[in-house]
């Protein structure tokens, strides 16, 4: 992602490297960014059974689809400051802290039910 100055605060530019960095050391999956915007084929989307509804939503498809071993694609996008109104994630202590404990949540309830179920997490090449 390219980030105008000031568009992503450190927090969000460090929880999206550190989730991504956890993808990545888990599964294989590299991910770039957690932006909320995904483009996906209907078959693929059911195979993998969405759940969460609010802030681990991102992160619970990037996961699953590295679970089922489907190709993901990061494109780029130009960030910008936000025009007008505050941000009811990085707006906020609070809101920030809820998004990324539900973020590692999702993630580290994801590496246990593989760890659990003996599924080995498909890897791809670095």
């Amino acid at each position: 992602a390219r980030a105008a100055p000031k568009a992503l605060t450190f927090v969000q530019r460090f929880g999206n490297q550190f989730a991504g960095l956890l993808v990545y050391w888990i599964w294989g999956q590299r991910v770039g960014d957690l932006g909320p915007f995904r483009a996906i084929r209907w078959e693929a989307y059911e195979r993998l059974a969405m759940q969460d509804r609010d802030f681990g939503w991102t992160i619970e498809m990037q996961v699953k689809a590295a679970q089922a071993g489907l190709k993901v694609v990061d494109v780029d996008v130009n960030y910008r400051v936000r025009r007008a109104g505050k941000s009811k994630i990085a707006g906020t202590i609070t809101g920030s802290l809820r998004a990324g404990t539900k973020i590692l949540w999702v993630i580290a309830r994801s590496a246990l039910r593989d760890w659990t179920s003996g599924r080995a997490a498909p890897k791809t090449p670095a």
